[in-house]
């Protein structure tokens, strides 16, 4: 066995995840609730980076349907980036099977 060589592949593989992670924080996905009336962008750094409502369904007395909706779109959002983030981070190790919450 070859330490070296590993340290070396280890190390590449490093940087290709800093890389990956990096490029990530470009790229967006959006999430939606309400047939599309509330709408939630985060990028794969799992920041929400805009927020859109429908005047629609902002109505007086209705705030809990809101709230909802938006907790809603917040989800989808999240199942979308963790899915481009486990994408990007295969790609990036080649494939190799990570513990969970090592990327």
């Amino acid at each position: 066995m070859n330490i070296q060589g590993m340290l070396k592949q280890a190390q590449a593989m490093q940087a290709k995840m800093a890389a990956a992670q990096e490029a990530l924080k470009e790229r967006e996905q959006t999430g939606a609730a309400g047939g599309g009336k509330v709408t939630v962008t985060m990028n794969g750094a799992h920041e929400i980076t805009s927020i859109h409502i429908d005047p629609e369904v902002v109505r007086p007395g209705e705030a809990d349907l809101l709230e909802d909706l938006l907790i809603a779109a917040c989800r989808d959002v999240r199942s979308k980036v963790a899915a481009m983030v486990e994408e990007e981070m295969k790609r990036a190790t080649g494939g190799m099977a990570l513990p969970p919450g090592l990327c």
